[in-house]
């Protein structure tokens, strides 16, 4: 079929279920939502069978809906109304909760519902709750949705509010008064609640250190306690403040302004000069509920995870990784696995902290480097076999990084962003040239980062990018990584594996230095960073202070030019 998504933005839902419809062999046209007027055009442009809408902020035009089928995706179970349905579920502690497809009418999610799927509610952030359990119960709703509307002969049910069956209620949108921290009476369940239902937006608008701020990414600490509220520690750019009960961690703040939009920093370098005086706790590897960086070990694997926020990797978390790997290597290992962290692998560069700096040219330059030290260190590891194991999505520089290992595993619903021209022509480093090519061949290595696509596991495994993928959830991968790793480690061929890959690494060196990589792509990266084109800093701009898109990229837009 022909299929037009109206979206808000390409997210990593619309990301996914464009991946899903794109295998099964429908026709895939996205259009932003920007204005009425461009959304008609597209639907006349394209002339679609069907209408989806993954993730949009405002109702369709009824000239659309009256006149094609338009399936809305809605993150709540049926009966569930309103915007804000994933922060009401968190909020009051739903035990389950589910993704409703249902179709577009003139009150918003109240139209006849075409599929659902339901999920066991777990305890964590907004966007790790939506990037997981509500992507897969929205894959299989749309999936099915999409089944019954080729048959022709499904007639989808109406909405009976009064049904006692039906749990889901309208609900109205979430004020900053309804999320408000009581820290002199909320205890430490009630404050990750609050704080998770509003990550990563709009966050939870409360005052630290005088300043008003809005607080994300919210941990709990096991001992520390104090006065409710104050700030009692710092580690690992998080601040830890105490709760009637215990203790919470907060990673990143994003300080109220009234001049210049703000953004998200970590907590410690959003308040900056005003910690004076609280105790810094040291963030070791594997110690305390807030270090990002984690290694453990078992039947002659190591396994380190890194777990930033959004996946993001400063100048600072690539030489804190690039560290923590030197560490490992000092172990007595056979196999060291790269876990990442549990929504995203890596997604490269952190434009937050490029931004911040006082010269963002200059930082750039400091990160891409960093990143290519990292990326180094995993490739030249040569006394033990690595493997990449992606748990989550990856990202520009965050996919080059995770070929740098021997093998490369993914959970199945991965979705990996294999380029970096999105971000305002930038050309991108970390061996790339060296390290794409060598896996998919050089005519896919040019197709996959000139498309600027999102790619499923599937069809990377399919093409060579990655070499393996398993688990049907989270936990499932989990499992299986540790048998795999353990069977690699104990293979009977374990030494002509790592001979080979020696050789390899000895023979591919001889021919074109790893240096020689580097300094052509840093060639280019100069350009972007300090040359006359200001692409890239735009780009950033604009993805770091969430400035509306002003129209839809062509590689998305189909039916506006060549896809």
């Amino acid at each position: 079929m022909r299929v037009l998504f109206l979206c808000h933005a390409f997210n990593s839902l619309t990301q996914r279920l464009f991946i899903e419809l794109g295998a099964r062999g429908h026709e895939v046209s996205v259009e932003f939502d920007i204005h009425d007027a461009v959304s008609e055009e597209a639907v006349a442009l394209w002339q679609p069978d069907l209408i989806i809408a993954p993730f949009l902020k405002r109702a369709i035009p009824e000239n659309i809906w009256r006149n094609h089928v338009c399936l809305v995706v809605h993150p709540g179970i049926p009966g569930d109304r309103g915007p804000a349905a994933l922060d009401w579920a968190i909020l009051n502690d739903e035990t389950e909760w589910g993704v409703t497809v249902l179709q577009a009418a003139a009150a918003m999610d109240a139209g006849d519902i075409w599929a659902e799927a339901r999920f066991p509610m777990r305890a964590a952030k907004k966007s790790s709750l939506y990037r997981n359990e509500v992507t897969e119960a929205a894959v299989q709703a749309v999936l099915d949705a999409l089944d019954k509307f080729a048959s022709g002969n499904f007639t989808p049910q109406p909405l009976d509010t009064s049904d006692p069956a039906v749990r889901g209620c309208l609900r109205p949108a979430l004020r900053q008064h309804d999320r408000q921290i009581h820290w002199a009476k909320d205890d430490t369940a009630t404050v990750l609640r609050k704080i998770r239902a509003a990550d990563g937006f709009p966050g939870v608008l409360d005052e630290v250190c005088g300043v008003p701020a809005y607080l994300y990414d919210a941990q709990p600490e096991g001992e520390l306690r104090g006065l409710p509220g104050a700030v009692i520690a710092k580690r690992g750019g998080a601040i830890c403040r105490a709760t009637t009960d215990g203790a919470v961690w907060i990673g990143h703040l994003k300080i109220k302004s009234e001049g210049e939009p703000a953004f998200k920093l970590p907590a410690t370098q959003a308040l900056a000069g005003r910690l004076d005086g609280v105790p810094e706790i040291t963030a070791n590897i594997g110690g305390g509920e807030c270090s990002a960086i984690r290694y453990q070990e078992k039947n002659q694997v190591g396994y380190l995870s890194f777990d930033f926020y959004n996946g993001a990797m400063g100048t600072p978390h690539c030489e804190a990784l690039r560290h923590a790997i030197e560490q490992a290597l000092t172990r007595d290992t056979r196999v060291l696995v790269l876990t990442g962290g549990e929504d995203f692998w890596s997604n490269g560069l952190h434009l937050n902290l490029i931004e911040a700096a006082e010269s963002p040219a200059d930082e750039s330059w400091r990160n891409i480097n960093a990143m290519n030290d990292l990326t180094r260190a995993i490739l030249t590891i040569d006394d033990r076999l690595s493997v990449a194991a992606l748990r989550g999505n990856a990202g520009a520089g965050g996919v080059f990084m995770a070929l740098a290992a021997d093998q490369v595993w993914a959970r199945p619903g991965v979705v990996l962003n294999p380029h970096y021209k999105a971000m305002g022509n930038l050309y991108g480093s970390e061996y790339w040239t060296y390290l794409l090519p060598r896996r998919v061949g050089a005519e896919h290595a040019l197709t996959i980062t000139e498309n600027r696509l999102p790619l499923g596991v599937a069809q990377a495994r399919q093409i060579g990018l990655i070499d393996a993928s398993f688990g049907a959830d989270p936990a499932a991968f989990l499992n299986e990584l540790e048998s795999r790793a353990e069977a690699l480690a104990s293979a009977p061929d374990y030494a002509a594996r790592l001979a080979a890959k020696q050789q390899r690494h000895a023979r591919d060196e001889a021919e074109k230095p790893l240096a020689a990589y580097r300094a052509a792509e840093l060639e280019h990266m100069t350009l972007n960073f300090y040359g006359f084109d200001p692409s890239y800093h735009v780009a950033r701009y604009n993805f770091v202070h969430k400035v509306p898109h002003s129209r839809t990229p062509r590689h998305l837009a189909r039916h506006r030019g060549k896809g």
